[in-house]
């Protein structure tokens, strides 16, 4: 069982940087495919990004544009998110999310097994 808690969401003007940090408990959290994803009011949840066990990572290109990005640090059983250049459309709850899954990052959150409270991120423009 893991437990995950996101935390560094907050009020934003366009073009400014958050950081989102999510905590996770358990002694396996370095085996762990970590993501993060993201829904807004009515809305899908839908991936943003995501790392695996050997620090690779993957993007939603689209709406991330190079903009976000994601790492981890196993010593301390912490993901980030690290958000430049915030746009109004970023606006959204961020969850952070954990999959047991060898390697393969899923883009789809049906491919993780646990998931945090979220975070609301909220971009004024």
């Amino acid at each position: 069982q893991v437990q995950l808690v996101e935390s560094g969401g907050g009020l934003v003007q366009a073009g400014g940087s958050l950081r989102l940090s999510c905590a996770a408990s358990g002694r396996t959290f370095s085996t762990y495919v970590m993501g993060w994803f993201r829904q807004a009011p009515g809305k899908e949840r839908e991936f943003v990004a995501g790392i695996n066990r050997y620090g690779g990572t993957t993007y939603d290109v689209d709406s991330v544009k190079g903009r976000f990005t994601i790492s981890r640090d196993n010593a301390k059983n912490m993901v980030y998110l690290q958000m430049n250049s915030l746009e109004p459309e970023d606006t959204a709850v961020y969850y952070c999310a954990a999959s047991r899954a060898y390697s393969v990052i899923s883009r789809g959150p049906s491919g993780y097994d646990y998931w945090g409270q979220g975070t609301q991120v909220t971009v004024s423009s």
